[in-house]
Order: structure tokens, then C-alpha cells, then sequence
């Protein structure tokens, strides 16, 4: 009986020293992407500053001009890297406390709208709200924002001229959810199962600008709100991603 007690013992204090490990292990990640998304912020700020600066003395010269262009989307695009990195570890680390309240999606929606107004504009795309203006969802504000837009940047990236886009909510008696769904190009079968996976690249893939962390930080955003995100596409028809929410029951 005591050799068994002991073994116990001797298990439990190996389980102990492997969490307190994971939990160390997470917190140097966390700490580390910090100070080197904060040493980025400087030369990232100088760099689109010369950028901008080169953009205004070259505007007779074309040439000079798009590539200018093409280094400010690639700006663009280290800046959000860095940023979702830092996001995602600090998920992983449970250093994250959701400030949740009683939001109405219709409003938050529209910011999303608003925020995307200008690129379709550009694209050629059209972005269409759709859903009861007095459904709310207890949530975290700007971080339900940040998982329905990185969803919504998901569709643009994979939509051409012409294409739609389209953010519907619903409730019913037990759930909310809200659907983003669009007229693209579609995902293959094989990459179903992997869009969730960070930095997952389809041998597929046309898109350039992606850098597959956008999906990722918005599963994880949505199941840190007791949801789940599903995900249903057909080639050359689009890709529909449906976001369920359970409302709290009232004991």
C-alpha cells in the first residue's frame, strides 16, 4: 500500500512539473514575440515613413511609383504578422481576460462593414449586411471584431471583380450565430481540414498576401467564447463560415 502511495505521489509530482513547464515554456513565447513585435514597431514606423516620402517625390516616375506601392503592401503585410503572432501568443499563454458584455451585432457588424468599405470599393466587390437589428451576444467587443474581420479579409482575398461577400446573423432559441459567406473561388477538399492550421499554405493557393494566421486567431477567439466556427465551401461556387454561439441560460 505505501509503494502505491508513493508511486501516486511520484506521478503527481511529475504532472505538476510538466504543467509548471508548459506554463514557463508559454510565458518565455509570449514575452519573447513581445519585445520582438516592440523592436519592430521602430524600424516598421521609419520604414513607411521613407516610403511615404519616396511615394511624393516620384510622382512623375511610374516605375518608382509601383514599386513603392508594392513596398508598402509588403509593410503592410510584416506589421499584421507581427501583430497576429503577438495576439496568438498571448492567447496561448492565458494572458488574455475577455471583457465580455451584452453587444448588438447589427452595430458590430457595421464597424466591420466600415471597415472593409474602402478595399471593396477598390475591388470591385460588394460587402451585404443582412440580419435582425436587436440580436445581441455577449462577447468580447473587439476581439469578436478581430475574428469576424480576419473571416471577412479570408473571403476578400479569395473573391475576384464582381464577387460577393456576405455577413448574416441570426438567433435562435438557444444560439446566435453569424455567417460570412461569398462567391469565390472555393477551397479544396484536401485543404478543408487545414485552413485552421497556422501558417498553412494550400500547394493550391493563388494568394500572395496571405500569411495563415488569420483563420487561426479567429477559431481561437470564437471557441475562447464557448463557440465554434464551421466551415462548408465548394470550388468555383464560394466558402461559407458559420459562427454558433450558445446564449447563456438563465438559472
Amino acid at each position: 500500500m505505501y509503494r502505491l502511495f508513493h508511486e501516486v505521489n511520484s506521478l503527481a509530482a511529475i504532472l505538476d512539473a510538466n504543467v509548471e513547464n508548459e506554463r514557463k515554456s508559454k510565458q518565455f513565447l509570449k514575452n519573447t514575440i513581445s519585445d520582438i513585435s516592440h523592436q519592430l514597431k521602430t524600424p516598421l514606423a521609419a520604414l513607411n515613413i521613407y516610403n511615404g516620402l519616396l511615394q511624393g517625390e516620384t510622382e512623375e516616375l511610374p516605375q518608382i511609383q509601383e514599386f513603392a506601392a508594392l513596398s508598402e503592401k509588403e509593410l503592410d503585410r510584416i506589421e499584421t504578422l507581427v501583430q497576429n503572432l503577438l495576439k496568438i501568443t498571448k492567447l496561448d499563454a492565458g494572458s488574455i481576460v475577455f471583457e465580455k458584455t451584452s453587444e448588438n451585432v447589427a452595430d458590430m457588424m457595421g464597424e466591420v462593414e466600415l471597415h472593409f468599405a474602402y478595399r471593396a470599393k477598390q475591388e470591385e466587390k460588394e460587402l451585404v449586411l443582412t440580419g435582425d437589428e436587436h440580436i445581441s451576444l455577449l462577447c468580447d467587443h473587439d476581439w469578436m471584431i478581430e475574428a469576424v474581420e480576419n473571416i471577412v479579409k479570408n473571403a476578400f482575398d479569395h473573391t475576384e471583380k464582381g464577387n460577393f461577400v456576405w455577413i448574416e446573423w441570426k438567433k435562435s432559441a438557444s444560439v446566435v450565430q453569424i455567417i460570412i459567406k461569398d462567391n469565390g473561388s472555393g477551397i479544396q477538399p484536401e485543404d478543408l481540414h487545414h485552413i485552421f492550421k497556422r501558417f498553412y499554405r494550400s500547394r493550391f493557393s493563388k494568394d500572395k498576401q496571405g500569411i495563415g494566421l488569420g483563420l487561426p486567431l479567429a477559431k481561437m477567439i470564437v471557441e475562447s467564447h464557448n463557440g465554434t466556427i464551421e466551415v462548408d465551401s465548394t470550388l468555383g461556387a464560394g466558402t461559407t463560415f458559420t459562427l454558433s454561439f450558445l446564449i447563456p441560460t438563465k438559472l
